[in-house]
C-alpha cells in the first residue's frame, strides 16, 4: 500500500499532466498555462493588476512578464488607473475577448470529456470539490448578499435538502419559521455566503425585527468544505454585523440531529435555553449575549 506522501505527489503528477501545466501551448492556442490563467483571470473581470497578482498568487515579476507577453499579442491593454496613478488597469482588447472565449470553450469541453471517461462523475465531482476547497481555504471569502440571489439560494437548497435528509421525519421549509428569508436583509437583518472562486460553500443568516433581540438562521457548510474552520467564520460574520445593527441578545434554534452545530455553539459562548418558537423542527435552543 502507497504511503500518504507517495500519494500526494501520485495525485500532483496527474493534476499536471492533465491540465497541461508543462506544455508550452496550453489547449494549442500557443502560451503556456500562466499566460493563459492571467487572460482568464482578466476575462472574468479582475482589471486591477495587484489584485490580479494576488488572486493568482504571482509575483511581480512574473506578472508584468505575462502582461506584457499579452500586451505584446495585443490581447490586452494596460492604463494607470483614473484615480490613482499608482495602481494600473489592464483591459481585454477586442482580439483578447475573442482568445478568451476560445479558452472558455476549449477548457468545457476538456471538463466534458474528464468526466465522460469516469463511471462515477458525481464522486469525481466530490473529491474535486474537496481538494480545492483544502487547498483554496485561505481564499474563501465571507461575503454579504441577498438571500434572494443565486448563490444564497444555492445554499439554501442544499441546506433544507440536508435537513431533511438527516432529519428523521424528513423537512418542510414552509412549516418553519421565515421561509422565505424576509428579515434577513438589510437594515433588519444580514445574509452570509462563503464564496471560493465564486463557487459558494455556505451560509449564514441574521434575522432581525429592528429591535434588541435577534436570531442566526441556516447555518450550513457543504461537506466538502467542513472541517475549515468555514461555521465559525460565518458565525462570526453574523455575530460582527448584529453588532452593527444594535443588536444586543441574539438567538437560536436547532435540532439534535445537527450534532457538530451544537458542538460548534458551545464552544463559542453559547448558552442553552428554553424554547422561544414554535417551529416545529428544533429541540433545541440557545442563546448568547454581545
Amino acid at each position: 500500500m502507497l504511503d500518504p506522501i507517495s500519494r500526494v505527489r501520485r495525485f500532483n503528477r496527474a493534476v499536471t499532466s492533465e491540465v497541461g501545466a508543462l506544455d508550452t501551448s496550453f489547449l494549442g492556442r500557443g502560451r503556456p498555462l500562466g499566460a493563459a490563467r492571467v487572460l482568464n483571470a482578466i476575462g472574468h473581470g479582475r482589471s486591477d493588476v495587484a489584485d490580479l497578482r494576488d488572486y493568482l498568487a504571482l509575483d511581480s515579476g512574473l506578472m508584468s512578464r505575462f502582461l506584457r507577453s499579452l500586451e505584446d499579442e495585443e490581447l490586452v491593454t494596460t492604463k494607470p488607473h483614473p484615480d490613482d496613478a499608482r495602481r494600473r488597469i489592464v483591459r481585454l482588447t477586442a482580439a483578447g475577448r475573442r482568445e478568451f472565449e476560445a479558452y472558455e470553450t476549449l477548457s468545457n469541453a476538456q471538463a466534458e470529456q474528464m468526466l465522460a471517461r469516469t463511471s462515477q462523475p458525481d464522486a469525481l465531482l466530490a473529491a474535486m470539490d474537496m481538494v480545492a476547497a483544502a487547498l483554496a481555504r485561505n481564499r474563501i471569502s465571507i461575503e454579504q448578499t441577498d438571500p434572494r440571489a443565486e448563490p444564497s439560494r444555492h445554499c439554501l437548497g442544499e441546506y433544507y435538502a440536508e435537513l431533511s435528509r438527516r432529519f428523521e421525519r424528513g423537512f418542510d421549509v414552509t412549516l418553519s419559521r421565515d421561509p422565505d428569508a424576509a428579515d434577513m436583509i438589510s437594515p433588519r437583518g444580514a445574509f452570509f455566503v462563503a464564496l471560493s472562486d465564486g463557487l459558494p460553500l455556505g451560509c449564514v443568516g441574521l434575522k432581525g425585527n429592528g429591535g434588541a433581540v435577534a436570531e442566526i438562521k441556516r447555518l450550513w457548510v457543504a461537506p466538502s468544505a467542513r472541517g475549515l474552520g468555514l461555521g465559525r467564520r460565518l458565525m462570526q460574520a453574523a455575530e460582527d454585523a448584529a453588532r452593527a445593527l444594535s443588536i444586543t441578545t441574539l438567538r437560536l434554534d436547532t435540532n439534535s440531529a445537527l450534532g457538530e452545530a451544537m458542538q460548534l455553539y458551545r464552544k463559542t459562548g453559547w448558552t442553552e435555553i428554553a424554547r422561544f418558537n414554535d417551529d416545529p423542527y428544533p429541540d433545541l435552543f440557545f442563546e448568547k449575549q454581545l
